[in-house]
């Protein structure tokens, strides 16, 4: 790792040097007096005013949005240019203009309904002129690039945290892998419960399984490896919809549209920290666009982010030198204190050394995303895009303090902190033909998409090698890849009625997991061995009572590879009409079969009623379902002990071995939803925007992963399912299974108000809230494991699953606009959470969180933007754990909420050519 990075920061040094070279020509260019544009955007066939259409400068990203009363105005330097107007659900439309230095020119548009050729429809619906007003279930549209201009997050993950109140995502620290991909979870439901496409079509999983965290289990997609430069828009469809798309889509989908800007380079390059002076992160990212032929189009985006780590740990009551686990359980907590004092400061050193490493990890990552489409006749394109991405990152398990057996005082005589030092890659490529065949337009498509995970370990030992260990391993890895084949057709007949789209299509898809091995002192344990019993017999002996395999995170053996693949096949059909231009209904409905566990045939329903020309209801109801990850089937990480003189295994299985089916769990299946959504949407006056949204999501056998079976909660033997285990060789079991029913519940409410002048300035105003409640309705255990209630789905487990994810957020956005500044403040309310660490620990509730956002920016020129501020401002906490819950002031602060790194301040410096 430490040989690949030290370069790209040499190239990120220079990139930044030509930038700012660049900026500096740039701004010495500008010198002639600029011109003004104005005007209005509307719907050709109404009238009506398009609030929020996007006017931008072909080649050069200069440009506005329209205001509610779908006016416009920005300042240009004197030139030839193509202005483009477009909304979406319209055709845009560009018109060429002469600018003269000083002059004002006066430029209307009047878009017409409907999408080209090649548009990529908003998700949730596949008739081309539907607007997001007009849309009978909820869909939220982002617009990335203005977006990401003035906020202070630094990732996709956290972007969405604090834009869309029903998405959450939190960074953890001492969770293995997880600490380089966040656990998401959006209306309160697991990571892998919302589907995620680019430019339409599927994409694919991360390789990694939650294991140790909230999200214990799951299997999530990572937004983070898409560079933020290379996204137009993000839309988000807040309804279940897998009869529409297919597996995953329970709580709703999301939609990244990649740019496709041509003529432009756009780039921005920041540098923040957080106020405790760690967390330091570089970014950097370009975007660049060229035309191919008259109507086709290459873009391409690059991103790099360096960012360093956080602690936020302070000293703890673990012993240190002295012979023993904590201090609260020694007899005389004072002395033995003492004794370790005496002893660290014999070696020169403070408790500081001696402390966890909690926090944020290291991280570096770089990614490439390209997007093109190239017109091969009047009614035939081809289109591709696709991306690479590479992320290295230093995670922290728990430390070794000097006092514990495992340590080796040869090697590390202060006791050591082990770091997983992870590389990720992930892939992904779509190639497609879009085209006419009588009146259907017809898209064939083939999309492909790997991620990959490779650990080692350094700064750690293998005990059972004692003084002969190395300090490093190669402890293997993992990985997903995806195949998915589309043929999708779809027709509009603008005479039925007021207008009927049906769509129809089928694919197949093939999924690939695989687990590889570690090198093999990542894994093994020297001191067992082999020797001939008193009666003859040959046995397996621990010579030395210490544990194998490299501390902090055993590598992978021989015994856990695995190489499995899945396909399935389905088609779907789907429908909308307008009836009236007041009444529309939709319905889809959609078969796939399974490889592995079957068929599954799901629908749905949705209609809208117009009320008044500004207020209509919507509302739907839709069967869904989710597929089990291939990891959840085959997923393993076993280690052999030797328990009262007998080989036994340990750890968590795969769903098809034995341990499961002696334990009376099943092959796992596809858990299975219901959802309803009522609500409605009201557009008062030009400026005010109102949606509200009911919803109702009941999840059956939701796949989780158990605790450890054959124990009680404190780790010690159960008798009754020990008993069980030990004729198939196993001293304790971790497995997935589909062991949960739930229900989730809530209320999504966003309202806007555009354009309230102030001076001579503007304001956009915008507050959005969340409130969700999930609820336990049945834990499905088998019989055999009566008495195992409190390991097989325990009350941590519980709690996380009801509680961990705020049950209520309210994001308040103010956005205001004068001249060259502009300023933007965003206040954040997070709800009230709770976290059990049984059972050595409590349940514990954590009060509700403000959390304050704050940019400036001021344009120096049309090209040329700096942006300076922080997020959570105010420097706001979660409640501190509680003693009990804090594994002895380890863990000061639990991952929730906004997290525990307190202010982050950062300046941003973007150039538009």
């Amino acid at each position: 790792m430490n040989t690949k990075w030290p370069k790209a920061l040499i190239l990120i040094k220079f990139l930044g040097v030509i930038f700012l070279l660049a900026v500096f020509l740039i701004t010495s260019q500008v010198m002639a007096q600029p011109g003004t544009i104005r005007g209005t955007v509307g719907d050709a066939e109404t009238g009506e005013a398009l609030a929020g259409a996007n006017v931008l400068v072909q080649g050069r990203n200069i440009g506005t949005a329209t205001n509610t009363a779908g006016e416009y105005s920005f300042r240009i330097p004197a030139g030839i240019y193509s202005i483009r107007a477009s909304f979406v659900g319209y055709r845009q439309s560009i018109v060429e203009v002469d600018v003269q230095p000083g002059e004002e020119i006066s430029l209307n548009f009047e878009l017409e309904p409907g999408a080209e050729l090649g548009d990529v429809q908003v998700v949730g619906t596949r008739m081309y002129n539907r607007s997001i007003l007009r849309s009978p279930v909820p869909v939220d549209i982002i617009a990335l690039p203005q977006m990401f201009e003035v906020s202070p997050q630094t990732d996709i993950n956290q972007l969405l945290t604090y834009v869309a109140p029903s998405f959450q995502a939190n960074r953890q620290s001492s969770a293995d892998q997880t600490e380089f991909v966040d656990p998401a979870s959006f209306r309160g439901l697991g990571p892998d419960q919302v589907l995620v496409l680019v430019n339409g079509k599927r994409r694919h999983n991360t390789s990694l399984v939650n294991t140790v965290t909230f999200a214990a289990g799951y299997v999530g997609t990572d937004l983070n490896s898409i560079p933020y430069s290379a996204i137009e828009r993000i839309e988000i469809l807040r309804d279940g919809a897998a009869a529409q798309y297919g597996s995953d889509a329970i709580a709703g989908v999301i939609n990244i549209v990649l740019k496709q800007d041509t003529d432009q380079l756009t780039a921005d390059v920041s540098y923040g920290g957080m106020s405790r002076g760690d967390g330091e992160t570089v970014q950097f990212s370009a975007n660049y666009g060229f035309r191919l032929g008259a109507n086709g189009f290459v873009n391409i985006a690059g991103e790099f982010t360096d960012r360093g780590r956080t602690i936020r740990s302070d000293h703890h009551d673990l012993c240190i030198f002295a012979p023993c686990f904590a201090y609260p359980f020694t007899a005389n907590p004072d002395s033995v204190r003492a004794y370790d004092d005496a002893q660290i400061a014999q070696r020169g050193l403070t408790r500081d050394d001696f402390g966890f490493r909690v926090g944020d990890s290291a991280l570096q990552d770089g990614g490439l995303m390209v997007n093109a489409l190239l017109p091969v006749s009047d009614e035939t394109e081809v289109y591709a895009f696709g991306g690479l991405n590479f992320r290295e990152g230093i995670g922290a398990p728990f430390r070794r303090l000097p006092g514990e057996a495992r340590n080796i005082d040869a090697i590390y005589p202060v006791g050591f902190q082990p770091e997983t030092q992870t590389s990720i890659s992930d892939q992904s490529i779509a190639i497609g033909v879009r085209s006419r065949i009588g009146r259907f337009n017809v898209d064939l498509s083939n999309t492909y998409g790997k991620n990959r995970f490779d650990m080692s370990v350094g700064n750690t030992l293998n005990a059972s090698l004692l003084e002969a260990s190395p300090t490093r391993f190669e402890a293997g890895g993992h990985s997903f890849s995806q195949n998915t084949t589309n043929l999708d057709f779809t027709r509009l007949y603008g005479d039925v009625l007021s207008g009927l789209n049906i769509a129809f299509g089928a694919f197949f898809r093939v999924d690939n997991f695989r687990i590889f091995a570690g090198e093999e002192g990542s894994w093994r344990n020297y001191g067992m061995v082999e020797a001939v019993n008193e009666d003859g017999f040959i046995i397996t002996v621990d010579t030395l009572g210490l544990p194998g395999g490299s501390q902090g995170f055993p590598g992978f053996s021989p015994a856990n590879e695995v190489n499995q693949y899945r396909q399935n096949a389905g088609a779907y059909f789907d429908s909308e009409v307008d009836v009236t231009e007041q009444l529309t209904f939709a319905g889809a409905l959609r078969f796939e079969n399974y490889s592995d566990f079957g068929n599954t045939l799901n629908g749905k329903l949705a209609a809208r009623i117009g009320l008044t020309d500004w207020l209509s209801v919507r509302g739907s109801v839709s069967t869904g379902f989710r597929a089990p990850a291939l990891h959840q089937m085959f997923f393993n990480n076993i280690t052999t002990n030797i328990v009262d003189g007998r080989l036994m295994e340990i750890g968590l299985f795969k769903n098809d071995s034995n341990a499961a089916r002696v334990l009376g769990i099943e092959q796992l299946k596809e858990e299975t939803s219901q959802s309803f959504t009522l609500g409605f949407t009201a557009r008062p006056t030009p400026q005010l925007t109102l949606a509200v949204d009911g919803y109702l999501i009941d999840v059956d056998d939701r796949v989780v992963l158990t605790g450890n079976l054959g124990r009680n909660p404190f780790g010690g033997l159960l008798p009754e399912v020990a008993g069980i285990l030990e004729p198939i060789g196993v001293s304790a079991a971790r497995l997935f299974a589909n062991a949960v029913d739930t229900r989730t519940q809530g209320v999504d409410i966003i309202a806007a108000y555009n354009g309230l002048r102030i001076g001579r300035g503007f304001t956009n105003i915008a507050l959005s809230v969340n409130i969700t409640e999930t609820d336990i309705l049945r834990i499905n255990m088998p019989p055999q494991l009566l008495g195992s209630e409190d390991v097989f789905f325990g009350p941590k487990q519980q709690v996380g699953m009801m509680h961990n994810i705020p049950n209520d957020k309210v994001i308040l956005t103010l956005d205001h606009r004068i001249d060259r500044f502009s300023a933007f403040v965003r206040l954040t309310r997070f709800g009230k959470v709770a976290r059990s660490e049984f059972p050595f620990g409590t349940t514990q509730w954590f009060s509700i969180q403000y959390v304050t956002d704050l940019t400036v920016s001021y344009r120096f020129t049309p090209q040329v933007m700096l942006t300076v501020g922080g997020n959570n401002i105010f420097d706001e906490f979660p409640d501190r754990a509680i003693f009990e819950n804090s594994f002895f002031n380890v863990f000061d602060f639990p991952p929730v909420q906004q997290g525990f790194n307190g202010s982050y301040f950062f300046g941003r410096l973007t150039i538009n050519m």
